[in-house]
């Protein structure tokens, strides 16, 4: 990198760094983004593939890359690192325990490479895409690996002139406004069981898998009528595999005139040995590994899924749903731990928000897609309505 020098003179930087596994784990890659703090202008950025690995070693590898850069080409400066990982950015910065030792040696190399008084910042997705597109584009074998020095930074703004923020400069050109129509997903909850009517604890395909009761054939009948006057902007009716999204989509097929498909994406977490069991019974039977989930994104009930592995499944599923069916609306049945996490993610909001939610059975909840944003080509959402069910307004 001989183009080193041309940046010696730059004060303060930005670190965006981003990582993903397809998988978790799965074939995973990175992207970081070096800016000039100054100006938002970029300087360098990289994305590479790292084989298999899991979401959280490949955002770290992302933050590595992201400080190497910055060793590299702005040795001087002062660094601002903003990751859309709350976790990385809550270890780094000292508040939380790194407890996995796959990512113990990550850390420290971070923490080696990063200069006393650098900051970590959380920001949404959104704010994160450059990054996230990078590392993508190594997924996808359209990137060639190594380090892309971009240019010399802009020049910096006079004296009086209003300074350039974080979001007002990406890649690609300004703000651009979507023009096409969005992909609209209205996610239904599956009516109650015999098992939510007991407050036990109901997986996917890997438990009892128990059907609607006379209740929940109700609420599912109620709510395809409360939509039933948007029958005819549906343009597709997706279930989870599960027996009770399925009986409950078969309802609602008939009210909307509609077939049953099927993504696999959306099921409910597996809840392995938990399940068909309450709360206490857990509490009773399984009292440290209880307590080691509770609140833990990360780690799974014996025999099932931990909250992170269900993001990076429903996440994939809805891709899925979205390229099969863009400019569309589609009614997607599925569960709590889903529909949350497509919230979360919508929302920008760190994926542990799914815990301040409150599903109620059949309720109706409606996410928009749409491309616009720096460059007319990132993923943008709006979150429409949240836990609507008949009893409330009228759809409109």
């Amino acid at each position: 990198m001989s183009e080193a020098d041309t940046f010696t003179d730059v004060e303060a930087v930005i670190v965006e760094a981003d990582g993903g596994s397809r998988g978790n784990p799965g074939p995973a890659a990175f992207g970081a983004v070096l800016k000039d703090a100054r100006t938002a202008r970029t300087l360098a950025e990289i994305g590479e593939t790292i084989g298999v690995a899991t979401n959280n070693v490949a955002e770290y590898r992302g933050l590595i890359a992201g400080l190497e850069m910055a060793a590299e080409l702005t040795p001087h400066a002062s660094i601002e690192v903003r990751m859309d990982s709350k976790l990385v950015v809550e270890q780094m910065s000292g508040n939380w325990k790194i407890k996995h030792p796959s990512m113990q040696p990550l850390a420290a190399r971070a923490n080696t490479l990063a200069p006393g008084g650098t900051t970590y910042t959380w920001v949404p997705r959104e704010q994160n895409a450059h990054a996230d597109r990078l590392a993508n584009e190594a997924l996808d074998g359209t990137r060639d690996p190594g380090v892309h020095v971009v240019g010399a930074p802009a020049p910096v703004p006079e004296a009086g002139t209003e300074p350039v923020e974080k979001d007002q400069v990406q890649p690609g050109g300004g703000w651009i406004p979507p023009t096409d129509p969005p992909t609209t997903l209205i996610l239904v909850r599956h009516g109650v069981t015999d098992h939510t009517s007991s407050r036990l604890f109901s997986g996917g395909l890997g438990g009892s898998n128990p059907g609607l009761n006379d209740d929940g054939r109700a609420q599912v009948r109620a709510t395809g009528d409360w939509l039933s006057p948007l029958g005819s902007q549906v343009d597709a009716l997706i279930s989870s595999p599960v027996r009770r999204t399925r009986e409950s989509a078969e309802i609602l097929g008939e009210i909307l005139g509609q077939p049953v498909l099927i993504e696999d994406g959306v099921a409910e977490m597996e809840f392995g040995e938990w399940d068909g069991l309450s709360f206490a019974q857990i509490q009773e039977q399984y009292p440290d590994d209880l307590q080691a989930w509770l609140g833990n994104l990360e780690t799974a009930p014996t025999g099932g899924e931990s909250f992170r592995e269900v993001e990076s499944r429903v996440l994939a599923g809805r891709d899925r749903i979205l390229a099969d069916h863009t400019g569309k609306t589609v009614v997607v049945v599925s569960h709590v731990t889903p529909i949350k996490t497509l919230v979360a993610d919508a929302l920008g909001a760190p994926l542990d928000a799914l815990y301040k939610m409150e599903l109620s059975p059949a309720s109706v909840t409606v996410v928009s897609y749409f491309k616009g944003g720096y460059g007319g080509n990132e993923r943008l959402s709006n979150l429409r309505l949240f836990n609507g069910r008949p009893t409330d307004a009228p759809l409109g």
